[in-house]
């Protein structure tokens, strides 16, 4: 095989020749490893989240096998954000701006430094689209290793998870739940680090992530800390330095066909509804203008039915879905709808990688002629209150059955919602709007999610939707419309509603409109006060500035 020439290697007594000789030789870099592969690993570890609580111990398994293949490496670190924890304040607004922060972090580390190639360690729901952001951008050799979901817990003779603890919420402010239980219940749901063990954003940009090509195959999902996940780790760091030799990059896997294999995998395991977000944002890092993701879950929601229900979609379990071949056993089952001339990290195709594969014997994935259901589990929603579209995600529900309409209740925090909830204001047949939260407004899209998880650990589960322009979780269910475009910040229809009006979503007719006058909103228009930003300063400025709608992806990239 012929090896690519390394860019990491300057001419001997060049100014950056010697600068670097200096400070690596006192690293202890001998002059053999001046000529090895510069590899980056990655590493978002934190003490402030279990997500990321594991991963200093990850690093020695991949420096040891980036070292034993020929390679030298570096381990770079970057923000950490958690949507738990970083939500904290400001109303989450630092979550979504995190994203691109750590694809930032990546660029000035790994770019600046002109290393040859890079491992990411990917956790939780903002870290791996921030790297595979990364990696499409500056398109270097790149792999990811997977880092696992944490285990769950037993209160009171029952399994509980994050995911119950997040909806009790609803049964504590309804009066269904003392507060006693609630703090047993968080006190045991989380057993062990790694993400949320349910479907939500972290497990599925995991699961993306291998459908896009961009690690190796059956990394996702996993237990973290397993030996499954070191010995993932460990074969990373082996063929990433192959990948630098081969000169295997980013966008060589991650083409259009990439990204519709990716979606795919996504409408079968009804993932977050975030994926689509991110996907479109690293689509827009990659310089795929014709990507575009609205349009392939469309079209793709016609033909790839609803293979698997992992919590909160279901009853099952994410280790069940490990256990029954995972990702790998989804593309598998996918296999007749995928694109399988698509390469992947390995370098080989789709199809390579998938014809050596078996699933394992009582796996849940379900095959294609005998699925849970054949309804899109996500659907693209367009109308008079949303005309550059909205997302609801429907799981294992039925569209051909759900149908809503009735009176906005408007909110301009999730805090004021919740309140409303707690104390009687919202009833059976509202639709609870939450609006000025999307990445402009928020700015840096505010969390609805803790008030639509509120909402479906209340009695009025599934009696209120919800429609918003801001963050929704991966793990939220029920009739929740999310993403609406143009968000209010922008003028969008969402700006006008008062409340009374009504509104009626018609999942069958992919449709949200609000039933008022033309004449009566052209009015309001008119009386449209400007929207005014934040007195924001430091990074929420600087993303409320810059960054595009969200049916972009809301990246930094020029237009």
């Amino acid at each position: 095989m012929t090896k690519s020439p390394l860019r990491s290697i300057f001419a001997p007594g060049s100014t950056r020749w010697a600068v670097r000789r200096a400070q690596w030789k006192a690293l202890g870099l001998s002059d053999e490893d001046f000529e090895k592969p510069k590899i980056a690993i990655v590493n978002t570890s934190s003490e402030l989240s279990s997500c990321f609580s594991h991963l200093d111990g990850i690093t020695p398994v991949i420096k040891e096998a980036i070292r034993k293949a020929g390679g030298v490496p570096f381990e770079i670190r970057t923000a950490a954000p958690s949507d738990f924890i970083t939500a904290a304040g400001k109303g989450a607004r630092y979550i979504l701006p995190s994203r691109d922060l750590v694809a930032n972090d990546i660029e000035v580390a790994v770019e600046g430094a002109l290393l040859d190639g890079m491992i990411c360690l990917a956790s939780c729901d903002k870290t791996a689209p921030g790297q595979l952001m990364a990696a499409a951008r500056i398109n270097i050799p790149s792999l990811f290793v997977i880092c696992g979901y944490q285990g769950h817990g037993v209160y009171k003779d029952h399994e509980v998870d994050i995911e119950e603890v997040f909806e009790s919420v609803g049964k504590l402010a309804s009066g269904g739940m003392s507060l006693e239980d609630l703090t047993g219940m968080c006190d045991v749901s989380v057993s062990g680090p790694g993400v949320c063990s349910g479907m939500g954003t972290a497990n599925s940009m995991h699961m993306v992530c291998e459908a896009l090509g961009m690690c190796l195959p059956g990394n996702a999902p996993v237990r973290a800390n397993s030996q499954s996940m070191f010995e993932y780790a460990r074969r990373a760091g082996e063929r990433i330095v192959g990948m630098v030799h081969e000169d295997l990059k980013p966008r060589d896997i991650m083409t259009p066909a990439a990204f519709e294999n990716a979606v795919a995998l996504m409408l079968a395991a009804s993932t977050s509804i975030n994926c689509v977000r991110h996907l479109q944002a690293i689509a827009d890092e990659a310089g795929l203008a014709d990507v575009d993701l609205y349009e392939i879950v469309n079209r793709l929601g016609k033909e790839v039915p609803l293979l698997v229900a992992i919590r909160p979609n279901g009853t099952d379990r994410v280790e069940a879905l490990e256990a029954g071949g995972g990702a790998r056993g989804l593309l598998k089952r996918l296999q007749p709808l995928l694109h399988t001339e698509a390469h992947t990290a390995t370098g080989g195709t789709l199809k390579d990688d998938l014809e050596a594969y078996s699933l394992p014997t009582g796996s849940i994935i379900r095959p294609l002629d005998a699925p849970l259901s054949r309804q899109a589990a996500l659907v693209v929603m367009r109308g008079s209150l949303a005309p550059l579209g909205a997302l609801l995600k429907l799981g294992t529900g039925s569209a051909n059955k759900l149908h809503f309409k009735g009176p906005a209740r408007v909110f301009h925090t999730q805090d004021d919602a919740i309140t409303a909830l707690g104390d009687g204001r919202l009833q059976e047949g509202d639709v609870a709007v939450l609006r000025y939260l999307g990445p402009k407004g928020g700015p840096g899209l505010a969390y609805a999610s803790w008030f639509v998880a509120a909402l479906e650990g209340s009695p009025l589960s599934e009696k209120v939707a919800v429609v918003t322009d801001g963050q929704l979780s991966g793990l939220n269910r029920g009739i929740a419309c999310g993403q609406i475009a143009p968000e209010a910040a922008e003028g969008g229809p969402l700006a006008l509603i008062e409340n009374g009006d009504t509104i009626e979503i018609d999942v069958g007719q992919r449709s949200i409109t609000l039933l008022v006058e033309e004449a009566e909103l052209a009015r309001r228009r008119e009386e449209l006060k400007p929207w005014v930003p934040n007195s924001e300063r430091g990074w929420l400025s600087i993303y409320q500035r810059l960054a595009k709608p969200i049916y972009k992806g809301s990246t930094l990239t020029p237009e």
